[in-house]
């Protein structure tokens, strides 16, 4: 069967749902194409799950601390894992639920399931339909990397999908990656009651922070007895008796560690492999991203790549605002572009970091001349209400406009507290406008003018 629409869209997640709103909205007629799960990653395997399981590990270190808020609990708490399972799944069941409704019900908006792909530039096959459209929007998502490590053929790991499946506690979980999402599964693990080892090959955990946030959170992730094993050059995998035994090389420590469980956390991949993108001319990387435009589109006109598939960011919120950037350029005549933007992003350990802008690292790579403030959590007053001051604060301006180019709140609401840094940021204020702001007593929040009147050039 052979169908024409005014646009098609592949790929139900974050971004292609609200495009699809907003174009039928428009009195245009779209197709929107889902192979598998409605949501995309963020609601199936990404944010909704982890979230969720990360309030339960929450809710297990805080039931422990019990004593320390003059709680007593008469039994150490315990973990019902095929409840904590459960709950994460209804997350996201439900949400994935409201969207595919919302999507059905839509005015306009077709929805076929199955794998798209090409036929040419304005023509795609889905199963047995045939569809076609002067404007296409890629919105295809990422999976996760399976490096080609020694002896990865030989066991059995777990990615950040399948491990959404346990509902058992891992007696020992190997975690391979230290970045983002290898350290929130190894955290969360560790307070389900798992010992957790962390296998990173560079020097440093989050190799793209400044040292002093990695060390932090190495730091706060060691205190709660997880192993971390850095600079790992060389690490091989082969079946053990007792599970797997994971071979690192690293400047200390020992060469083989044995674990029950492996999840493999070392970067993810665009799902653009299988899309017969060469039929229809769009181009991509060495890694597999579609190379777009500052307006998001390929070199092929009309068609448009949205979403982590097109390298330009890895979050839900940058997916959304690659929605948000072609929204307003098609249909609403503005000229948006993804260099506005500017790169904020959590890490939800507990406590979380919220970061935005550059480091300081690339801040003095600028070479601008800079000014810098910092507090430590230990001087935050609702940190210490609350018994979590761990971690820090920091923001860095530019000397000569007083425009911040970069902070990071790693403590207790940082992922909160950020926000009002990011919202001087694009609003191109001074920060001196912060310095006369009237904040509310007692947050974290309230701190950030109090370390802005302390800007100092660095040492």
């Amino acid at each position: 069967m052979s169908r024409t629409f005014d646009a098609i869209i592949i790929g139900a997640g974050q971004a292609g749902p609200s495009l699809a709103g907003r174009m039928t909205g428009a009195g245009l007629s779209v197709a929107i194409v889902e192979r598998h799960l409605f949501g995309g990653t963020c609601v199936n395997t990404g944010c909704m799950p982890t979230k969720t399981l990360v309030a339960s590990a929450y809710a297990a270190h805080l039931a422990r601390r019990g004593a320390e808020y003059g709680v007593i609990l008469d039994t150490p708490p315990r973990i019902d894992m095929p409840k904590v399972k459960e709950r994460a799944a209804l997350v996201s069941a439900n949400s994935r639920r409201n969207i595919e409704t919302w999507l059905r019900g839509m005015k306009g908006c077709t929805v076929l399931t199955g794998h798209a792909r090409f036929e040419s530039a304005d023509r795609m096959r889905v199963g047995d339909d045939v569809i076609s459209a002067p404007r296409i929007f890629l919105n295809v998502g990422g999976r996760a990397v399976v490096p080609d490590m020694p002896g990865i053929g030989d066991i059995s790991y777990l990615t950040n999908t399948s491990i959404l499946g346990l509902d058992t506690v891992p007696k020992h979980l190997v975690v391979i990656g230290g970045s983002y999402i290898g350290l929130e599964f190894a955290q969360m693990h560790r307070r389900f009651g798992a010992a957790v080892t962390v296998v990173e090959k560079g020097p440093h955990l989050v190799s793209r922070e400044d040292e002093e946030v990695s060390e932090a959170i190495r730091d706060i992730l060691v205190a709660e007895g997880i192993e971390i094993r850095t600079g790992a050059e060389c690490i091989r995998f082969a079946p053990h008796p007792e599970g797997i035994a994971v071979g690192v090389d690293c400047t200390s420590g020992a060469p083989e560690i044995i674990g029950s469980h492996v999840l493999l956390a070392v970067g993810r991949r665009p799902n653009t492999d299988d899309l017969g993108l060469d039929k229809a001319g769009v181009a991509t990387d060495a890694r597999g991203y579609i190379e777009v435009d500052d307006s998001l589109a390929s070199n092929v006109p009309g068609i448009w790549a949205i979403g982590d598939c097109n390298g330009r960011g890895a979050f839900t919120h940058t997916a959304y605002n690659d929605f948000e950037i072609v929204a307003a350029n098609l249909l609403d005549g503005e000229t948006r572009k993804v260099s506005d933007r500017i790169p904020a992003y959590g890490l939800f350990i507990d406590p979380p970091l919220g970061r935005v802008g550059m480091t300081l690292a690339q801040a003095h790579a600028s070479g601008r001349p800079l000014l810098v403030g910092h507090r430590p959590m230990t001087r935050v007053g609702r940190a210490i209400e609350k018994g979590e001051t761990l971690g820090f604060m920091s923001v860095i301006a530019d000397a000569e406009t007083r425009r911040i180019l970069g902070a990071a709140i790693l403590g207790t609401s940082g992922d909160e507290a950020i926000h009002g840094i990011l919202d001087m940021m694009n609003a191109g204020a001074p920060y001196d406008r912060l310095l006369r702001a009237v904040p509310i007593h007692p947050t974290v929040s309230e701190l950030i003018p109090t370390m802005l009147g302390d800007m100092r050039a660095p040492n």
